[in-house]
């Protein structure tokens, strides 16, 4: 099904954090009327905020991110009752308890992935296989090569109520991403929604 214009404003606020009025209209293919127009009417709504920054000699630019009620457009998968779930496991079995079952899924998750990507010859089909595996679970994946080196993306976090509560979750995702791509490469986390980035960056070099 083809997204609106407003969905697609929203997913491109979502992956860049935020843009300027120019850069949005070029992402959209339409006139910088057109693209001013669109945003207006998505503040009104209160699903976008805007800022202005000075950027050298003359007027300052407008740029435009997502509100809070924007951010809520994207789900967070069952935020409320897996944060009193995992606080009942604490205060019922204990921190070790937690630690076995983030263990225990990661486990799985590691097969599942590592099942659906064993044949990728190259960086390149890993990186796109895991991109489409996480994107399909929300995650909003994608990658790209600079200089030698690649990103790995993942513009939203549908399990971020959860990676707050329990730290393990993030932790458990770097082990098994570095399993991923093999011994060959290193691989780091440069951003960190949990640290307040809009989204979370890894670095395979």
């Amino acid at each position: 099904m083809k997204k609106s214009v407003t969905d697609r404003i929203l997913m491109i606020l979502k992956g860049r954090g935020e843009i300027s009025v120019a850069v949005l209209a070029m992402e959209l293919g339409i006139t910088k009327e057109g693209a001013r127009l669109h945003l207006l009417k998505l503040t009104e709504m209160d699903l976008v905020k805007s800022i202005q920054k000075n950027e050298g000699v003359g007027r300052p630019v407008t740029y435009y991110s997502l509100s809070q009620k924007g951010l809520s457009k994207f789900p967070n998968t069952h935020a409320t009752v897996t944060v009193e779930l995992l606080r009942s496991v604490k205060k019922l079995l204990g921190e070790n308890a937690v630690d076995l079952m983030i263990n225990d899924r990661e486990n799985q998750v590691y097969q599942r992935y590592e099942q659906q990507i064993q044949h990728s010859k190259t960086m390149e089909e890993r990186l796109e296989h895991l991109s489409k595996i996480r994107s399909e679970e929300g995650y909003m994946a994608e990658w790209k090569a600079e200089n030698g080196e690649y990103f790995f993306i993942e513009n939203h976090c549908p399990i971020g109520a959860a990676a707050a509560e329990c730290h393990g979750f993030c932790d458990a995702e770097l082990s098994n991403f570095r399993k991923l791509i093999g011994t060959g490469f290193q691989m780091e986390r440069v951003q960190h929604i949990r640290s307040g980035e809009h989204r979370c960056i890894y670095k395979i070099s």
